[in-house]
């Protein structure tokens, strides 16, 4: 696992399949949906919301050549409690956000060449060398984001700064390519090696994670040795880094180049994760092209603590939710949301939204449902490729997780990395927002090569039938005897004839 950071325009890469996130003044998610995702707290300035939304979105469009232009009011909800302003945003009025997601869009060549001229350095030095799209692309997992908020520019916060940060998520099967090894490094992974920081960056470090499952056996090796080791609290769990400082004289004496190698002095089998204290799924049930039902597992694996959590589903409106059979179902028992927030959908303007604030007991699985119809759609509303199926975006799951693990205060000035990426409240918990799989509904689809069949019969038909008709009905037809020539033509062909000449 590597995690790697640039000041505060960061590059992260991490253990976390392609998407787009955008979002200004907030909180970067702690895992990522599929799909384009964009949201935004406007100023209380701002008069017209929805015209600023769609200018904003068209802008981004441009800037990244992403997709975000198909945003729109079919697919954009306001949230009551899912999202707030960080920053030094002080907004509380929540018809003032916007959210909205692309489940179908996914992150390509000509997003990460944009992305990348964003950074100080674009991709000629430091970090961002290893950046290479042929090997990022082939990987298991791809993501990319790019964070903007205000913040104070000095202690007094007399002036105010934007910032902007980016994020990098890729996961690298290295057990599967690597022949059942667990063994990686930064060739292997990129292609590249790192040679030098960026000039422009006041901070340029590598992070390995050499946390051992055993710790009373040392199974990990890490080439070159670290010249300091970071020890951090990170979602709960007590993690120790090995720190590369790419701007210390010291690290490139020995070679010209960084290549961090991770090798196992025995070898290790294929073995599961941990599992997290909050995860969750998401499917489809029922059978035939009517009726059907979505369902929502959230676990807490907590032995002892219950927490809340805030769940915020967009469901398009061509699905039509039934409220009355929502049922949430905890340990065999009903389980009744604190706080519900309904907004039904309306046909081609705006999506159905969800919000329940939902309480989990401990080492619990609670189970959400609820029944949908499929509505019939405009020919000219499919898609190019209907029979792959329409996509649902991906709920949202918004909690403080409880930690484990008491945390220590750590100063910020000396992991400014963890502290941003991974933020806490107290050392009791933890801020966690992850996203559910997105799910692919099929809807009743006409036989579109009917048409097709219908078009080329009718031209058929016109092209023989009415075309001969038609020149039976208009044309006329003139009789022409053929002339015998005049006095020149006769002699010319007696001649002709004499000479054994065929005549004219």
């Amino acid at each position: 696992r590597l995690v790697a950071a640039l000041g505060v325009r960061e590059l992260h890469l991490a253990l976390t399949q392609g998407f787009w996130r955008t979002r200004a003044w907030g909180q970067p998610p702690l895992q990522a949906p599929a799909g384009a995702e964009l949201w935004v707290w406007f100023q209380p300035t701002v008069t017209d919301v929805d015209k600023a939304w769609k200018e904003l979105s068209n802008i981004l469009s441009g800037i990244f050549c992403a997709s975000l232009n198909f945003i729109d009011s079919t697919n954009t909800v306001t949230p009551t409690a899912s999202f707030k302003p960080l920053g030094l945003a002080n907004g509380t009025d929540h018809h003032l956000l916007r959210y909205a997601v692309l489940p179908r869009e996914v992150v390509c060549t000509e997003n990460l060449t944009p992305w990348k001229k964003l950074l100080p350095c674009g991709s000629k030095a430091g970090l961002a060398v290893l950046l290479k799209a042929e090997r990022l692309f082939h990987s298991s997992y791809h993501s990319q984001a790019v964070h903007i908020r205000p913040i104070c520019r000095d202690a007094s916060c007399l002036a105010v700064s934007w910032e902007l940060r980016q994020t990098l998520t890729v996961v690298f099967d290295t057990f599967s390519s690597g022949q059942g090894k667990k063994d990686w490094s930064l060739f292997k992974m990129f292609s590249r090696t790192l040679t030098d920081a960026c000039p422009l960056a006041s901070q340029s470090k590598v992070y390995v994670d050499i946390s051992p499952k055993n710790k009373e056996k040392e199974l990990l090796e890490v080439t070159p040795a670290p010249a300091s080791v970071h020890e951090a609290i990170v979602q709960g769990d007590k993690r120790t880094y090995a720190v590369y400082d790419l701007l210390s004289p010291s690290l490139f004496n020995t070679s010209r180049s960084l290549n961090v190698q991770l090798k196992w002095k025995r070898p290790q089998d294929s073995s599961d994760l941990p599992t997290p204290i909050l995860h969750a799924q998401r499917y489809v049930s029922g059978y035939g092209l009517q009726t059907g039902e979505i369902s929502t597992l959230i676990y807490n694996t907590h032995p002892y603590r219950a927490f809340p959590v805030i769940l915020l589903e967009t469901v398009p409106w061509y699905l039509r939710l039934y409220v009355h059979t929502l049922t949430i179902i905890t340990k065999g028992k009903e389980n009744k949301p604190s706080y519900i927030h309904y907004q039904p959908a309306q046909d081609r303007r705006r999506p159905h939204l969800l919000e329940m604030l939902i309480q989990l007991p401990a080492n619990s699985v609670t189970k959400i449902t609820i029944q949908f119809e499929r509505a019939l759609l405009k020919w000219t509303e499919y898609t190019p490729d209907p029979n792959h199926g329409f996509y649902v975006s991906s709920s949202v799951l918004s909690a403080l997780v409880p930690s484990v693990i008491a945390m220590k205060e750590v100063d910020v000035e000396q992991s400014p990395l963890f502290t941003s990426l991974f933020p806490s409240s107290d050392g009791s918990s933890y801020f966690v927002r992850l996203y559910t799989e997105p799910l692919l509904v099929n809807l009743p689809t006409p036989d579109f090569s009917m048409p097709y069949n219908v078009i080329c019969l009718t031209c058929t038909v016109v092209a023989v039938c009415y075309g001969s008709f038609y020149n039976l009905l208009t044309r006329t037809f003139h009789v022409e005897e053929p002339s015998r020539g005049g006095l020149a033509k006769r002699l010319a062909n007696i001649i002709r004839k004499f000479r054994g000449v065929p005549p004219l």
